[in-house]
């Protein structure tokens, strides 16, 4: 269940280099995901793993605290392949 004090709380995000809302890394993730920096990025301002594990369907969750970022070149051939479909 969303909350809206803890969805409107602000830090800055390491990814995109500005400042952004929580409810933003709520969604922000792979389909149906979070972020997958999302516990790195708050848990010094609120308790985001207990928050998370609470309000995510266990699979979600579990799926989360295992989640590894894909490499940068494999983010960078991706985009490019993406590019040049879109050219074509």
């Amino acid at each position: 269940m969303p909350d809206p004090e803890k969805d409107n709380l602000e830090t800055r995000c390491p990814r995109l280099g500005s400042i952004i809302p929580f409810r933003y890394c709520m969604i922000s993730g792979e389909g149906d995901m979070p972020c997958f920096k999302i516990l790195d990025c708050w848990w010094e301002i609120f308790d985001v793993a207990a928050y998370l594990k609470e309000n995510l369907p266990a699979g979600v969750y579990d799926k989360l605290i295992t989640a590894q970022p894909k490499p940068r070149v494999a983010t960078i051939v991706e985009i490019a392949e993406g590019t040049k479909k879109r050219n074509e």
